[in-house]
């Protein structure tokens, strides 16, 4: 019973986070902000706030891996994001002093992140408890988009945000617990250690595509099919469906097979959706929408799970640390990539898109690479 708590407890935080992150961090917030400062200033302090929470989380990480203070840290800043967002709710009136919050936020959020992704490591099943969070993490993102967003408005949204996230995460801080061992790490070693640096680039290059993917798809299903934005709807949906099964399902064979042989499947998984997204009818988005988010459920299910069982030492939260920062930077390459692609096709969507098979052909050399140095390391 008490393991079977843990882990909806631990499912629950995944399912608050992604709530937080579509209501604020993806569309009332930017579309609020931009009205007071401009569009490039508001990204580039956004994208120096993800560099801060970055150098911040290393730091932490590293100390939090020393002393064991992972869930302390986690506690810390899971219970600092409610209290942010009823200060930006406070501060509305107030758009430059409410930016400053929202940076901070920003960056707590990236810090609780870092943490809870470290506690996954104290789970016998980790691949169910990674694989359950992506699903109810994908309704709650369904759920927040449906039904929520289009009758929340800034700053009310601020207090509903702040209630479902302290209500969604109060479970795992009551109940994880932190992970046994400690182990201090020098900075210097670990990015001299080739071996990880090529595992997290490889990682890189699969975050680039999907983050690439959720971005920009509802303008492809536009430019490409002439969908209205009701069967756009539709197809997201689905699309969030697959991720649901998908998350349940690799959460399984995770745990059966381990992370190290199922996370490769992503590069085949990824050029198969590329491929089935150049040549689908119109008649046949259903499926490969659910194709979609079966893909990303597979990539956030295994990929956290594959970090702890390649790198099996306590040093868990420094090194989601760097999982982050590869988060955050795909967030950004994958777009700018897109948008070259674009330029050189004369905006071809379709052509665009298949030349993303790049990154999953790059991510895989990557990976062989850094399987090879593993091997020659055990020799």
């Amino acid at each position: 019973m008490a393991k079977r708590l843990r882990l909806f407890s631990f499912a629950l935080y995944d399912t608050g986070e992604t709530i937080l992150g579509a209501l604020v961090f993806s569309t009332l917030y930017p579309l609020y902000i931009t009205k007071h400062i401009d569009v490039k200033t508001y990204s580039l302090f956004y994208g120096f706030a993800f560099f801060l929470s970055f150098v911040m989380a290393l730091q932490l990480g590293r100390l939090a891996d020393k002393k064991g203070w992972r869930k302390r840290f986690f506690t810390i800043f899971s219970l600092s994001i409610p209290a942010l967002c009823l200060m930006l709710f406070a501060s509305f009136e107030k758009p430059l002093l409410n930016f400053l919050l929202y940076l901070v936020l920003a960056i707590f959020h990236q810090q609780a992140l870092v943490f809870y992704n470290s506690l996954l490591k104290s789970f016998e099943t980790k691949g169910f408890a990674s694989g359950f969070g992506v699903a109810l993490g994908y309704v709650g993102s369904a759920t927040a988009l449906i039904f929520l967003a289009p009758s929340l408005s800034l700053p009310m949204a601020f207090l509903w945000v702040a209630f479902i996230f302290f209500s969604l995460s109060l479970p795992s801080l009551l109940s994880l617990s932190e992970p046994a061992g400690t182990q201090e790490i020098k900075l210097l070693e670990l990015i001299k250690d080739k071996g990880f640096i090529l595992t997290m680039a490889s990682m890189l290059f699969l975050m680039e595509l999907a983050h690439t993917m959720i971005a920009m798809m509802g303008v492809y299903l536009r430019e490409v099919y002439g969908l209205s934005q009701e069967d756009i709807y539709k197809t997201i949906g689905f699309s969030a469906l697959g991720g649901v099964f998908g998350g349940l399902l690799f959460g399984r064979l995770t745990d059966k097979l381990s992370a190290k042989r199922l996370f490769p499947i992503g590069f085949f998984l990824w050029s198969a959706f590329l491929l089935s997204l150049y040549i689908t009818p119109k008649e046949l988005l259903l499926p490969l929408g659910f194709f979609a988010g079966l893909s990303l459920a597979h990539l956030w299910t295994t990929s956290r799970v594959f970090i702890i069982e390649r790198f099996p030492g306590a040093h868990v939260a420094v090194k989601f640390s760097f999982y982050s920062l590869s988060e955050r930077i795909a967030s950004s390459l994958g777009l700018v990539m897109w948008s070259f692609f674009l330029l050189i096709t004369g905006e071809d969507y379709r052509l665009s898109a298949l030349f993303m098979l790049l990154f999953p052909a790059l991510g895989f050399v990557l990976y062989l690479f850094s399987n090879r140095l593993f091997e020659i390391n055990r020799l």
